[in-house]
């Protein structure tokens, strides 16, 4: 199984118009992973995001499905100014 993080600064101006943005875009990757994500928010950072994606079996499928809903949203126009969407994966 494999566990993804991913994680970017937004600009904090956005983030009430973001975050039911990226609700729908984890809602539709449920549809077609089966994978569940959350997004946390850091504590006294609240413009760094971070979406958890937990037991993903087939990486690959997961990955590629991920970056089609971060295209269809426009997740990343809402990226704070040098910011990236930066992805981490981790095993058990």
């Amino acid at each position: 199984m494999w566990h993804y993080y991913v994680y970017y600064r937004i600009d904090q101006n956005d983030a009430p118009t973001l975050e039911p943005i990226v609700a729908s875009m984890q809602a539709r990757l449920r549809c077609q992973t089966g994978v569940t994500g959350r997004l946390l928010k850091k504590r006294e950072e609240p413009s760094l995001w971070m979406e958890v994606y937990e037991n993903v079996e087939n990486a690959m499928q997961f990955e590629d499905a991920l970056q089609r809903c971060v295209d269809r949203f426009e997740i990343e126009i809402f990226l704070g100014p040098d910011s990236v969407r930066k992805i981490e994966c981790f095993s058990d």
